[in-house]
């Protein structure tokens, strides 16, 4: 009886923060998603031992694992959390202010009611930066060794949560002393030592395959040869210098399969590709040295079959494409061949960023559902196809309520108790499979629109690229004058900057709050080439390669509004003085997170709010079958809080009936009597405050979200809500500009 062979991949990845030569991290993440992520992830498949899966351990992010666990880590946010709050200087605290508080608000700083209130004290919490040294100048040393204690907390796994020391920490929620402060940082370590450990121990019992990636995380077909670039984006700008350097392609293969089978016993036989990115050039190399598998996105598949994917407004694929995409391929060129699955890009996005806003319940019955919807014509047929759901095992939970656990353990239990499916490692199904398609030859190209673009072609890009060919040039030349010494490390150098993470933040696609920290250690990673071969490195990388691209945009109001509501674009001065927020498209650590909303503008007047959205794709544009457009606002006075939300339908780039309804009822108020909407080129409302249960000196929050087939599909902010005083219009002003 054929049943669905499902392969959940989970990638964990960290750039290499580590700077050889100072030996100190620049950066915290590898050590609080070990807290948070990597261990829960794998252990929590012991409750669901049927279940097997594939954990993609990039090396580099094992080596700095294990640096952390022996003691060796120079990790100065760490040190920051673990000083006496009292024996911190005053450049100590102001980085303690900066970066401590750089977590996800919704699902880890607002967990801790205390670690929300300091972050509205120092302003991050409400987008508005207060100056760091008058913030420090009101936070005692009690508010700091609570931000301390906290800050560390909130990065802890649910299992290590668990814990009996952290329980009582956690329910202490507040005026932590020295002891537990000492406490805490204690427990870290003890945790981080366990987190190998158990992927060693699942892989041991069968439950679990632990493949591969190249050592720092390089996209091979690039590193090969960057003029790959141009062959699958035609016409895409490239670097001035040619950089091709197979040999060191090989070289990020081989020293990730030996590190992984001195640390986990078994040589890996499968690899996930940095970023999914394959070339043929890339799989010969990896055919030579060994390796059975790799898998890459749907995206490439497409594009080496000269064909599309065809799936409906439900993200179903046609029984046509689902026959191409289900399946295991048999890659052959010459002598060297390469099994290869292919990932569902729908479903693994629905993972990654659309289920974090949905009820778990309710998730993970629709993946099931949506699962079975797109295997039935092959289960029909007798086939067993393979849906290879493959995704970021790390970032996406910071989006999710209790680190998603409750989300996965529905979903598995589901998955386990339906007998259509049979969840099996990469090589388990490889095993199961009798004739792979043929495939003679793939396009380049990564998991991202099945190119390279987003690590090439960019002026930003580019002149990283040119930087490494420049330090490699000169490696070339000069390393034989050099120590055996210095010549390893100069050589470490340059495969550490060949590392994909890099030109991830360069150029017009991402973004995040570390911009400088990233540009500042790729430029030092380089010069350290040329210090290891005792030459000062050239001037040209003192200087930032990262352009100033402008932060998320949050004003608030200054004065009161009283905009005609006509959904058109055409009224400037109605918006003047109204809070607005803008998107930042590039905001997020996670690639493919769709951007449909631009900017909104809120404001109130005496006796209404006002709420303004603009697109960045016209509502014509949107999925077919119409979208669902919500606005939730909070109104709070003292310590009542009431919410409500105004729904409008939109199809077609018009607007259908709307609702207003009161604390998640779904019986619509009935008098909406002054209540205007309207949607053209824009979305305009206005709604009486007192339908929304606000008077004078009430505080508003206002968010929107849009919505597709029970499904979120964007929001704004991504994260809490624009914040209104419905106050007199002589008080907007003052409070717009004072220090809060």
């Amino acid at each position: 009886m054929s049943s669905i062979r499902l392969l959940f991949l989970w990638h964990m990845h960290q750039p290499y923060y580590k700077d050889l030569v100072t030996g100190q991290y620049r950066l915290p993440w590898v050590r609080l998603h070990a807290l948070k992520d990597y261990y829960g992830m794998v252990k929590m498949l012991d409750e669901f031992p049927g279940l097997h899966q594939t954990f993609n351990l990039v090396p580099s992010l094992v080596a700095q694992i294990q640096d952390y666990v022996s003691g060796a880590a120079r990790d100065p946010f760490f040190g920051v959390a673990a000083t006496p709050a009292g024996d911190l200087t005053l450049e100590e605290k102001r980085f303690a202010v900066q970066y401590l508080f750089q977590a996800n608000i919704d699902n880890l700083i607002n967990r801790y009611p205390r670690y929300r209130e300091l972050c509205d004290f120092a302003g991050h919490c409400r987008r508005r930066e207060d100056d760091s040294l008058d913030v420090i100048a009101r936070m005692s040393d009690a508010d700091v060794r609570d931000l301390q204690v906290l800050s560390q907390i909130a990065w802890l796994d649910e299992l290590f949560l668990e814990d009996p020391e952290v329980r009582e920490l956690v329910r202490k929620g507040r005026g932590y002393s020295l002891e537990d402060q000492a406490l805490i940082i204690a427990r870290q370590k003890a945790f981080l030592s366990q987190v190998l450990p158990a992927y060693s121990s699942a892989a041991k019992r069968g439950m679990v395959e632990i493949s591969t990636s190249p050592y720092y995380h390089p996209i091979l077909p690039l590193v090969c040869d960057t003029n790959i670039g141009a062959v699958s984006h035609d016409g895409l700008p490239l670097p001035q210098e040619r950089f091709r350097h197979p040999e060191d392609a090989r070289e990020q293969i081989l020293r990730g399969l030996d590190l992984h089978e001195r640390v986990f016993g078994v040589r890996p036989q499968g690899m996930w590709p940095s970023e999914g990115s394959v070339s043929d050039e890339a799989i010969i190399i990896a055919h030579d040295l060994g390796l059975k598998w790799m898998a890459t996105d749907e995206g490439v598949l497409s594009r080496s079959l000269k064909t599309d994917l065809q799936r409906d407004g439900r993200g179903r694929l046609s029984p046509e494409s689902a026959d191409k995409l289900y399946r295991i391929y048999g890659w052959r060129q010459g002598s060297a061949a390469m099994n290869m699955v292919f990932r569902d890009h729908s479903l693994s996005d629905l993972i990654g960023f659309v289920y974090s806003g949905v009820p778990a319940k309710e998730a993970a019955q629709d993946f099931i559902l949506r699962m079975k919807e797109s295997a039935q014509p092959a289960l029909n047929k007798d086939i067993s196809p393979v849906i290879s759901v493959i995704l970021d095992g790390e970032n996406a939970w910071e989006y999710y309520p209790q680190a998603g656990r409750e989300f996965l353990r529905r979903l598995y239990a589901g998955i386990l108790a339906d007998k259509s499916f049979e969840a099996l490692t990469v090589s388990e199904a490889i095993a199961s499979e009798p004739s792979p398609a043929k495939l003679e030859s793939v396009f380049p190209g990564s998991w991202i629109n099945a190119n390279f673009d987003v690590w090439i072609g960019a002026p930003e890009d580019n002149l990283a690229w040119d930087h490494l060919s420049a330090a490699h040039d000169f490696f070339i030349e000069n390393a034989s004058k050099a120590s055996p010494e210095q010549q390893a490390l100069a050589k470490e150098e340059l495969l550490i900057a060949e590392g994909s993470d890099w030109n991830w933040w360069y150029g017009p696609e991402h973004h995040s709050a570390n911009d400088r920290e990233f540009d500042e250690l790729y430029r030092k990673h380089l010069s350290n080439v040329y210090h290891a071969l005792g030459t000062a490195p050239p001037d040209v990388l003192a200087q930032p390669i990262s352009g100033s691209y402008a932060m998320v945009q949050v004003t608030p109001q200054t004065a009161y509004i009283h905009p005609v509501i006509d959904g058109k674009d055409l009224g400037y001065f109605d918006w003047l003085g109204a809070a607005v927020h803008t998107s930042e498209r590039r905001s997020s650590a996670m690639h493919g997170k769709p951007h449909l909303l631009e900017a909104m503008h809120a404001g109130v007047d005496e006796a209404s709010l006002y709420c303004r959205l603009d697109f960045a794709q016209s509502p014509r544009e949107w999925p077919h079958g119409g979208a669902r457009l919500v606005l939730g606002i909070e109104s709070a006075r003292g310590d009542g809080k009431q919410s409500y939300r105004l729904e409008s339908q939109i199809a077609d780039g018009r607007l259908g009936a709307w609702s207003l309804y009161k604390n998640g009822s779904d019986e619509a108020i009935a008098d909406v009597t002054g209540a205007q909407v309207a949607l053209e080129s824009i979305f305009e409302c206005q709604i009486p405050l007192k339908l929304v249960g606000a008077t004078r000196g009430s505080k508003l929050g206002v968010r929107f979200s849009l919505w597709h087939d029970h499904l979120p599909l964007d929001a704004m902010p991504q994260e809490g809500t624009l914040e209104l005083h419905a106050v007199a219009e002589t008080e907007l002003g003052a409070m717009a500009y004072a220090k809060p």
